[in-house]
């Protein structure tokens, strides 16, 4: 049973993540590798792993306050074997809060393989931030006029 996110972000809608745990500092994601989200060797695409990775990070900090959203401050990522879809055809993103402050979470992640193999790890620090819904910022972070179409 996939989940709602509770945030808007397009970039994930397209490529098609699906939220499956939401819950006390952990998070669960599942990512079907589709052969537009593949590289030249036809394995997932080390750039949609690492977004996999963080989104999985994010809504693991996410789910300690709902208030709030999150930013990625910093990322490290060690890729141990190639992001192959398996016998499910989905990477699994398993993220979970290691530390929490008031304003920042510590957070780790592990990617699992269709075949249930660990293929890349990774931890990130996030800054929890005040929503803003319905706030539209430029490339510049200032705010701009919300799109009326």
């Amino acid at each position: 049973m996939s989940l709602n996110f509770g945030a808007s972000i397009p970039f994930v809608n397209l490529l098609g993540f699906t939220l499956e745990k939401f819950d006390g500092g952990e998070s669960e994601m599942h990512f079907e590798v589709l052969p537009q989200y593949m590289n030249t060797y036809q394995v997932a695409h080390g750039g949609a792993v690492m977004t996999l990775m963080d989104v999985s990070m994010a809504t693991a900090a996410r789910s300690l306050r709902l208030d709030s959203g999150v930013v990625t401050i910093e990322m490290k990522t060690s890729f141990m074997r190639p992001g192959l879809p398996g016998a499910t055809g989905k990477l699994v993103a398993k993220g979970r809060v290691v530390h929490h402050t008031k304003s920042m979470a510590f957070v780790e992640s592990h990617i699992y393989n269709g075949d249930g193999d660990l293929c890349a790890q990774g931890s990130g620090t996030f800054r929890y931030v005040n929503r803003n819904d319905g706030v539209v910022f430029n490339g510049a972070g200032k705010p701009v006029d919300p799109p009326t179409d």
